[in-house]
């Protein structure tokens, strides 16, 4: 009998979580007619959620993002890391 031991790997899901946010608040943002890549900047240089529409739940989504993990994601993510 092989046992093999499973691995179990909070980060993968959280990405991916944080991934489905930001996708759901980018569609929210575009919807309402807003460019959601300078909005979604602002909210995170400000921390202020005015910068995010309530449409679909947006600011409330956004708010359950830790904005320096947001902001690590998205670094790691554009340096391929």
């Amino acid at each position: 009998m092989i046992d093999k031991t499973q691995t179990f790997s909070i980060k993968n899901d959280a990405d991916a979580e944080t991934k489905a946010t930001l996708q759901l608040v980018y569609d929210a943002l575009k919807e309402k007619g807003y460019n959601p890549v300078s909005q979604i900047v602002g909210y995170i240089l400000s921390e202020d959620p005015t910068y995010i529409t309530t449409h679909n739940n947006a600011r409330n989504l956004i708010r359950r993002l830790d904005r320096d993990e947001l902001l690590s994601s998205l670094v790691k993510n554009y340096l391929s890391l």
